[in-house]
């Protein structure tokens, strides 16, 4: 049970909680640099918090999931596995459920706001962003977890604070991407 004392906790944890502070700094310096683009639209203020945190929960929940089953010994091989390829299509449903859900909230509270975009404008924007930040959390999420455990560090460790914060980054290129491609930036 050595594998679980304070000192072994911390010292295992401490580098990616760093590493993960320093991607978080630079998430923020991003939007800090578009700020100009985000008070023009201040619908996509109310959007990014929620967006970014979708991506990074469906992920950490892949995650968790992938963990668990490697622990188990369910994870089998990486392209064979059922384990893998059911959590990913569920994760993925949910995900997408969520940004649906997401844009019809967003939608209704610009409505009553007098901020909004249009219901098929919020949609777009919700699921090409949503859908490009599930495809790289997801990619990363199976990535890291049969790495991690590939190299003896326990996944658990790993995952959820790497895929929870590549999820605030990749969810905001995702929106600043999709809002360039749909023209508003």
């Amino acid at each position: 049970m050595t594998y679980y004392t304070v000192r072994g906790i911390v010292g295992r944890s401490f580098p990616i909680i760093l590493f993960t502070s320093i991607i978080g700094i630079l998430t923020g310096q991003l939007l800090n640099l578009r700020i100009e683009n985000l008070i023009a639209m201040p619908i996509i203020l109310l959007l990014i918090p929620a967006l970014i945190k979708i991506g990074g929960d469906t992920g950490s929940m892949l995650g968790a999931r992938l963990s668990s089953a490697l622990h188990m010994g369910l994870g089998g091989s990486l392209r064979h596995s059922p384990v893998v390829r059911n959590s990913v299509i569920a994760a993925f449903i949910v995900g997408e459920c969520a940004f649906t859900f997401l844009a019809v909230v967003v939608w209704m509270t610009g409505a009553i706001l007098g901020i909004g975009l249009d219901l098929g404008t919020l949609m777009m924007l919700c699921l090409i962003a949503g859908t490009f930040e599930l495809i790289i959390v997801f990619s990363s999420t199976v990535t890291v977890a049969f790495v991690s455990h590939r190299l003896g560090a326990d996944p658990d460790d790993t995952v959820i604070p790497l895929i929870a914060t590549l999820g605030d980054l990749i969810g905001v290129v995702g929106i600043f991407m999709t809002m360039n491609l749909l023209g508003f930036i």
